[in-house]
């Protein structure tokens, strides 16, 4: 590198070229099947149900299996990837994806089904954290907000193109398809992988930390599997909810304490004594829980308050993913001359001011407001996501990417799940205290008093016709605590560096072509 004459140091190339740009190809394109396969599958939920005779609770094992196996999985990504080399490990992941979705395909009863699905979770878990390893490898760390940012394209748009895509199948074809699509997909992946990914290595981890194994993947897998199952009971104050993810809290907790007392740990924990990472990961969790959690909320409301279908769902979400589109390449490559902070506490502001739209949503708030706010919420997201993810990982050296990448993933995976848990709960409880609290109006109300209430707008002719209005305010007190969580995450953001990140000692300089 040249100083300009004045000796100060020239800005970083942040232009991708045409190499790194292949590279990003592959991992983009095994991250689309693992992350599109998660929201086609939860459109076949009562398709599943109808196929194989089973009730609601067997049909989500269906989604509770896979993301068990992703929970269980991630935390070997840092290992396998230092041990066998990222192309391995990402041509093993794509192998056992795609098997995994022709066997899903062969299902004859629900058992099957979820066995399959178990095995593609092996494979989905390892494709994004070994994918962020290839890329920060190929990109370097002058780079990284800009192939960050093709990284996050599908992070979007999964949850908006996944039910369009799994509804339009089921309806035009059958539930196999959802998962022989990712046949072609998946063998396109393999051989574009094969090809074009470096087969150097160093196996700089012989053995695997066994006793590390044995604490954290199945203490993340039991925490997991306790919280999802508050969506189902309705409440976190159930033994369903508590004992599992109560065993799978200690067993994370003897993995801390595990990690910080052995030389080479499954996963290594000092990693948090880097400033940045982890001011990054406490910014990623508090909006992962607030952002992917409320993210339910809306094709729910869509489906179970304005009586849309699956698809119609998925269309009206498409705003969030377009305005995301737009502003996602343009913070990626900002950022990586410019620094995160500023771009997250502006993505943070905007995604908060859409969104003190939706505590006052009503059963007939026009469309076009709706999107509209959904679209300032994406511009705001392509703003916030890729610089996170770009903070956490661009001040490590390439033997900590491995580990960092993994408790990037570890985070997010967990976050969003507590989100998802969190706000299933609190509109389970919404509806129910709107319900009782409408219906005691109506039943303390004498005649004369009722009419009363008609004439005031406070009570219409029929109880059933108020309903969609008491529901409608449930998901406006909803998302009232995701306006607050929202919020709360410009705390940690404030921390986030304002000026380019200088790589870390040890970092291969930016490649020029």
């Amino acid at each position: 590198m040249t100083e300009s004459p004045t000796g100060a140091a020239p800005p970083p190339n942040t232009k991708l070229d045409k190499e790194v740009l292949i590279v990003a190809g592959v991992v983009v394109l095994g991250a689309i099947m693992s992350i599109l396969d998660v929201t086609v599958v939860s459109v076949a939920q009562n398709t599943f149900q109808n196929e194989f005779g089973t009730d609601a609770a067997g049909a989500a094992w269906t989604m509770t299996g896979y993301t068990l196996s992703l929970a269980a999985v991630i935390p070997l990504s840092a290992w396998a990837a230092a041990r066998f080399g990222t192309k391995n490990v990402f041509l093993a992941s794509v192998v056992l994806f795609t098997l995994g979705s022709a066997l899903c395909a062969t299902a004859v009863n629900i058992e099957m089904l979820v066995a399959f699905r178990m095995l593609q979770g092996l494979g989905g878990g390892l494709l994004m954290p070994v994918g962020m390893m290839i890329l920060t490898k190929a990109a370097g760390p002058a780079r990284m907000g800009s192939v960050m940012a093709a990284l996050g394209i599908p992070m979007l748009l999964g949850p908006i193109c996944g039910p369009i895509l799994g509804g339009l199948l089921i309806e035009q074809l059958s539930w196999h398809w959802i998962f022989l699509i990712n046949l072609p997909i998946g063998i396109i992946a393999l051989v574009y992988a094969w090809f074009v990914l470096d087969s150097e290595y160093e196996a700089s981890r012989e053995s695997i930390d066994v006793l590390g194994l044995l604490l954290l993947s199945p203490g993340l897998a039991l925490f997991l599997y306790g919280i999802s199952g508050s969506a189902e009971e309705g409440t976190f104050a159930s033994t369903r909810v508590l004992l599992p993810a109560g065993i799978g809290l200690v067993l994370i907790v003897a993995f801390v304490v595990h990690a910080l007392r052995t030389d080479k740990p499954l996963l290594d924990l000092r990693l948090f004594t880097n400033p940045t990472l982890r001011t990054a990961l406490i910014t990623m969790s508090l909006f992962a829980i607030a952002f992917f959690g409320s993210s339910l909320l809306f094709p729910q409301y869509f489906i179970g308050i304005r009586d849309e279908g699956t698809m119609m769902a998925g269309l009206l979400m498409a705003p969030q993913g377009l305005g995301a589109m737009v502003t996602m390449p343009v913070a990626g490559r900002l950022t990586d001359r410019m620094g995160p902070g500023k771009f997250v506490l502006s993505g943070i502001t905007v995604i908060f001011a859409a969104m003190l739209t939706f505590p006052f949503i009503g059963a007939d708030t026009s469309y076009w407001v709706i999107g509209g706010a959904l679209f300032v919420m994406g511009l705001g997201m392509g703003l916030t996501m890729t610089p996170i993810m770009t903070s956490a990982l661009a001040r490590l050296t390439p033997t900590q990417v491995p580990d960092g990448s993994t408790l990037l993933n570890v985070t997010q995976q967990t976050a969003s799940s507590i989100g998802t848990a969190l706000f299933s709960v609190l509109l389970a409880s919404n509806l129910t205290s709107h319900k009782e609290s409408g219906l005691a109006i109506l039943s303390n109300a004498s005649e004369d008093d009722y009419d009363k209430l008609v004439q005031a707008g406070q009570a219409p002719p029929k109880i059933e016709d108020q309903w969609f209005d008491w529901a409608a305010q449930a998901f406006g007190h909803s998302f009232i605590v995701s306006c607050v969580l929202v919020a709360i995450t410009i705390i940690p953001a404030f921390f986030l560096p304002r000026t380019r990140i200088t790589p870390a000692e040890g970092a291969p300089p930016p490649m020029v072509h």
